[in-house]
């Protein structure tokens, strides 16, 4: 019965627990990112406004038209997609937030293969 007991009170706890995420402060600002995909990290930088979010990859300027879903999610839109790659929306949801960080996962719209990265702040 102890063991009941014990067991029972360690789930609360467990369950009491949620993850931090205050989304809001990341909807604008310049950040770098860094993903892993197949064993190799990629990285960028991006600044993003209320409406747009333009990134920089390899010397390679991605501009993208953002819309929010929630606080924690985020459609983007190519604006000027030159394959047909480019066309699909990528969605993007905030999985944790730290002061200076955020992880996120994201995938093409509709599709269930989800890949994670951590965005940073860049310093002004």
């Amino acid at each position: 019965m102890k063991k009941f007991i014990a067991i029972a009170f360690l789930f609360t706890l467990y369950a009491c627990y949620e993850t931090e995420r205050s989304c809001k402060a990341y909807k604008t600002g310049t950040y770098y990112t860094e993903t892993r995909i197949n064993g190799t990290v990629y990285t960028s930088e991006f600044t993003r406004t209320k409406s747009l979010q333009i990134e920089t990859y390899k010397d390679h300027i991605d501009s993208s038209e953002v819309r929010w879903i929630n606080d924690c999610e985020v459609v983007f839109r190519t604006i000027h997609p030159k394959n047909r790659a480019e066309r699909k929306d990528i969605h993007l949801k905030i999985l944790t937030t730290t002061d200076t960080s955020y992880t996120y996962e994201y995938s093409y719209v509709g599709d269930v293969k989800k890949e994670k990265g951590v965005a940073y702040t860049t310093k002004p």
